[in-house]
């Protein structure tokens, strides 16, 4: 073999190597390539987003996993229920995740009592009144006494529209027959009507007047800390 054929047989791996290294090179600028970060990070943000927009903010809360009950509240708050605890929990269910349903339909709204200084079995109880009893235009709550019960916001004077007439006695009465019958859910202490004293366990003779309004008691459940939702 020749010096010239020799040399071009010699010259052949050098340019095979330069052709594997050229496209190793391409394949490493391929994989440095920040294109598939950006993806993996996209993907990471799309998994720990939070499913926030995807319903109502009107109907969620935010909660502690492990709080128990039926309550839609932050801690300390509470949740009262005309309807009873049982249908309240259905309404609102047990904690099982950071989310929480509330049935805007059925939170109670203000009444016409002035609810600063009442305490919220007063308060749930003058809410429940204005809904079921629309006709009530005034109801009194915390005043100063010589007994306790109004100045401590446990006390409410349901005022009577034309409460001498026949419509406003029947009035009068239907109020006391659903506060007494809803005694446990409103802790109801007693009510007075026309000169009767009633407590949940029976009408008495009192003497003590009322014949222009409806007197309710309740036992207060202590005063709200904020945040507090009622239901009917």
């Amino acid at each position: 073999m020749g010096r010239h054929q020799l040399a071009k047989t010699r010259r052949k791996p050098p340019l095979l190597l330069a052709g594997v290294i050229a496209s190793f090179a391409v394949l490493s600028a391929a994989a440095a390539s920040p294109q598939p970060l950006v993806v993996k990070q996209e993907a990471n943000q799309a998994a720990n987003a939070p499913v926030v927009e995807a319903v109502s903010p009107c109907c969620l809360e935010v909660v502690p996993a492990t709080e128990a009950g039926y309550s839609s509240r932050p801690a300390g708050a509470a949740l009262f229920s005309s309807a009873g605890p049982a249908q309240a929990a259905a309404a609102v269910p047990a904690a099982a995740s950071r989310w929480r349903v509330i049935d805007m339909h059925r939170v109670l709204p203000m009444s016409v009592a002035p609810e600063r200084g009442l305490q919220v079995k007063t308060i749930f109880l003058a809410r429940s009144i204005g809904v079921v009893f629309p006709e009530i235009r005034s109801i009194g709550g915390v005043r100063p006494d010589p007994l306790p019960w109004h100045p401590n916001g446990l006390a409410l004077d349901i005022m009577i529209p034309n409460a001498s007439s026949a419509e406003g006695i029947a009035l009068g009465n239907r109020i006391v027959a659903y506060a007494l019958e809803n005694a446990a859910r409103f802790g109801l202490q007693d009510a007075i009507w026309r000169n009767v004293y009633y407590t949940p366990n029976g009408p008495h003779s009192s003497g003590l007047g009322h014949f222009d309004h409806v007197h309710l008691t309740t036992h207060g459940g202590g005063y709200p800390r904020g945040g507090e939702i009622y239901y009917r």
